[in-house]
């Protein structure tokens, strides 16, 4: 029974889907689906016929904006795959899909290379450890070039790049690629048919043999076992290239590089191939571990984010609470994640026998019902069964288990270990949420959420379709963790924040759509933050309250200072430290903890516009205690008002946030385009000449972007493009208005 289960966990893939938006990401998904005989006609983005990219806006943008999950056979494998969207303001649809998956294809178009995103999901993929193989496209496009592209990949994401195949011709006459470790060609005619040859073309033997070489070379100096086998025969077997190629890739050290054209149906076969071959399963991946659902200090998980997040939108002008970067994952859990550490961790083995474990990582409305999608991690779970669910700390029923391909769905009577399925049934699980056996509840570490950049006030043209707005917006919110819905203290006014101008423009258009709500919508807003430029030392706070019984006291020294900058006067420092240099135990240390409770809940608002304040580092001198009267709220009260005090006498810089922009124009629009860049305070830091367009990289603050891609296509005659990724904060100009 062992024998059989490891087989099945071993014939099973569950992979991503990245790339920079228009790479090729969903045509190399479609043509997966087409080779594997899951559809029997390829689907094209431009014609809006992709199984995949479902959704009306999808469709109409030509774009990939939710993550969508298909599942296909190949060569006795099972691979759950998910395709990914490519736009920055949809990153966080890529980091709760890469925190289910074990394996990722990415995605890079031949003539670009590297672009922004590719960099930023790449990252988040480090971040996972999710081990990758590359797929470099559009080989057939003018201008492409697989060296150039492999180059990019090294030097801007610094992997180790083996390349196992050789494209036969180049760019319109791209037919097919010799593959280096068995040295044979394979061609593809135009309807598709593939041709192996085991006689490598005569004019490119000679090149093939030398790019074996150095692939061998480059394996023999990363594997134990193929430089044994390299020093006693001067070669490698393809076998022992294959077998090392696989553990390089599991553990990281090496990144196999192929090479297609997904739009001609071109090396789609080699990368099924490759997938099966150095990409791991369930059963090679470490065991999950998570904390048993009654540890000590474990708090309801999904509450404790919601909780967090909730008291952390205060704030003025829309502003996100938390102290860090926009392109870091907010923590809004913090307390459910320092009790996931404090107690003992456990283990979920991928076991169909072991008790049940899954991690909900979507949530999404459709007519069949509210689909929850989970990737079972250990254990069985079948139609009816009771599942206990770590948001609400209580028992729900599993109604229906569906095998997802994209918004089609099939009956399914138990999903196993290993298995990326959706359930009904399931009313108050959310992203994130853990759902485990009742007899042995765990929770699992949730996927992180990004914290909003972008804000819009919404409301509905007619006063009778308000609650039917805000029970729409709460929907939202529930399925895109990344969009949070708050009313503005101040104005009245619901405020929508999500990742980007074309994010929250897609949520306000799918309520629209979904149920024919008029909504006027207010001019996008940033959240801006506050740090410190120059700080203070030996401020003195003492905090003495006395009104009948037992008082207050609490006596502190702080010390603020700026954390160290980045010293280019670009992106600033984000963040928040503490520590105590306080000696001779005259503030004991629960009472230094409070202290630093005290203070971070000053960062909420800042003195100069309210805004949260972050980049700073703040030192507990000196203190005082009384015997009676002092206590942890006392000192947490003292730590609030007394860095609330020293950010009033601190030198204070408003910070904007910033993004890199990859601007694509025909070279003869170039002068236009820098100057509307310049224009808009943005700083170029490279331009380049790629396939007779021009490149050109530039800073610039995401307020000056809204309306930006109307402008480009104006000055471009429709022909110029761009893209974005955030970097960071930047000071602002003493000419910008923050408030």
């Amino acid at each position: 029974m062992r024998n059989h289960l490891d087989r099945h966990l071993s014939a099973v893939r569950n992979l991503g889907i990245l790339a920079h938006v228009d790479a090729g990401k969903t045509t190399v998904t479609e043509r997966i689906l087409y080779a594997t005989g899951t559809t029997h006609k390829r689907g094209e983005v431009h014609d809006g016929t992709t199984i995949t990219d479902f959704d009306p806006q999808e469709r109409d943008r030509g774009i990939t904006i939710f993550a969508a999950a298909v599942s296909c056979d190949w060569d006795g494998h099972r691979i759950n795959l998910i395709d990914t969207p490519g736009h920055v303001d949809f990153a966080d649809e890529v980091e709760r899909s890469l925190r289910v998956l074990d394996g990722a294809v990415a995605v890079f178009d031949a003539v670009a290379g590297v672009e922004p995103q590719s960099e930023s999901v790449w990252r988040q993929a480090d971040r996972h450890g999710v081990p990758r193989i590359a797929f470099v496209n559009k080989l057939d496009r003018v201008g492409a070039d697989l060296d150039a592209a492999v180059t990019s990949i090294r030097e801007r994401l610094h992997p180790v790049p083996l390349v196992v195949q050789l494209p036969i011709g180049t760019e319109d006459g791209f037919t097919g690629v010799v593959d280096l470790l068995r040295m044979r060609a394979l061609t593809w005619s135009d309807g598709g048919e593939t041709t192996v040859d085991d006689v490598v073309p005569e004019g490119l033997r000679q090149e093939a043999l030398r790019r074996r070489r150095l692939l061998e070379e480059a394996v023999a100096e990363r594997h134990p076992a193929a430089l044994e086998e390299f020093c006693d025969r001067e070669t490698l077997s393809a076998q022992t290239l294959s077998g090392a190629l696989r553990e390089l890739t599991r553990t990281g050290d090496a990144v196999v590089v192929l090479c297609g054209s997904a739009y001609r149906n071109r090396g789609i076969e080699p990368l099924l191939d490759a997938v099966v071959a150095y990409l791991p399963s369930p059963s090679d991946v470490p065991p999950v571990r998570g904390v048993p659902g009654g540890a000590a200090g474990m708090r309801n998980t999904e509450g404790g984010m919601r909780d967090t997040a909730d008291g952390m939108h205060g704030g003025v002008h829309g502003v996100q609470g938390g102290v860090h970067g926009m392109h870091r994952t907010v923590d809004r859990g913090r307390e459910s994640v320092d009790g996931m550490q404090d107690a003992v961790g456990e283990e979920r083995p991928a076991d169909p026998a072991a008790p049940f474990a899954a991690l909900a990582f979507k949530v999404a409305a459709t007519p069949t019902g509210r689909l929850t999608y989970l990737r079972v991690y250990s254990g069985t779970i079948e139609k009816g069964d009771a599942v206990w669910e770590s948001g609400t700390r209580r028992v729900e029923r599993i109604g229906r288990i569906l095998r997802v391909q994209a918004d089609r769905h099939a009956q399914l009577e138990r999903a196993v270990a290993g298995d990326i399925v959706a359930v009904i049934g399931l009313k108050s699980a959310r992203a994130g949420s853990t759902l485990s056996a009742p007899g042995a509840p765990v929770v699992l570490e949730p996927p992180g959420v990004a914290d909003p950049v972008v804000s819009v006030a919404v409301e509905a043209r007619t006063s009778t379709d308000a609650d039917r707005l805000a029970t729409a917006l709460a929907r939202l919110a529930e399925e895109d963790p990344s969009l949070v819905v708050r009313t503005d203290p101040e104005t009245g006014q619901t405020v929508l924040s999500g990742m980007g101008e074309l994010h929250l423009e897609v949520a306000v258009e799918k309520v629209r759509r979904s149920l024919g709500l008029e909504v006027n919508v207010g001019r996008p807003r940033v959240t801006y933050r506050e740090t410190v430029a120059r700080g203070v030392s030996g401020l003195v706070f003492r905090h003495v309250k006395q009104d009948g019984g037992a008082g207050q006291f609490a006596h502190i020294v702080l010390d603020v200072e700026p954390l160290d900058a980045d010293g280019t006067g670009g992106v600033a420092e984000t963040g928040f430290t503490f520590r105590s240099a306080v000696v001779g135990g005259r503030v004991p240390q629960e009472y230094v903890r409070a202290v630093e409770a005290g203070c971070r809940d000053a960062l909420a608002e800042g003195p100069l516009g309210g805004h949260p304040v972050t980049g700073l580092r703040v030192t507990l001198t000196d203190g005082a205690t009384h015997v009676k009267d002092s206590s942890e709220m006392a000192f947490r009260t003292a730590g609030r008002l007394g860095l609330r005090e020293a950010l009033r006498g601190c030198a204070m810089v408003v910070l904007e946030p910033v993004v890199e922009v990859g601007v694509t124009v025909p070279e003869d629009a170039v002068g236009g385009v820098l100057g509307d860049l310049a224009a808009r305070r943005g700083r170029i830091t490279d331009s380049a000449v790629r396939g007779g367009s021009a490149v050109v990289t530039a800073t610039v603050p995401l307020a000056e972007l809204f309306g930006y891609a109307t402008r480009l296509r104006s000055r471009t005659q429709g022909r110029g493009t761009f893209s974005a990724r955030p970097t960071g904060y930047a000071p602002t100009p003493a000419a910008v208005t923050t408030r």
